[in-house]
């Protein structure tokens, strides 16, 4: 079996956080954070049509933080919570990376202070 069959593909990052730099985008996440909701239930806050919000659902959707499914008449939105988690989990560990960073700095600097 070759390896990158073993390995889990990487999130999109890059389109996910474009999509996220938009404040219409995010405001979408987090009403779906609350609950499935049709693009028309979407809009209700939102001075934009509902074209407006389908682009912008669509753009959600490309870079795989949300889904949408068919039911009878209705196409309710749901958010990827695993994609969004694995957005987290990056942030997490930059965080995580800079922090050591900072700590072997300051460990450094502590080291040259005692040595005068």
């Amino acid at each position: 079996m070759p390896l990158s069959s073993l390995v889990a593909p990487e999130p999109d990052l890059d389109s996910a956080f474009a999509a996220l730099g938009d404040p219409v985008r995010r405001a979408l996440v987090t009403r779906l954070a609350q609950g499935d909701a049709t693009v028309g239930e979407l809009a209700e806050p939102f001075d934009l049509t509902p074209q407006a919000i389908s682009h912008h659902v669509g753009v959600l959707r490309r870079c795989g933080l949300i889904e949408q499914r068919r039911e009878g008449t209705r196409r309710p939105c749901r958010l990827r919570v695993d994609q969004l988690s694995l957005l987290g989990t990056w942030i997490d560990d930059q965080r995580r990376a800079w922090h050591d960073r900072l700590d072997a700095l300051e460990q450094h600097l502590a080291d040259k202070r005692a040595v005068r």
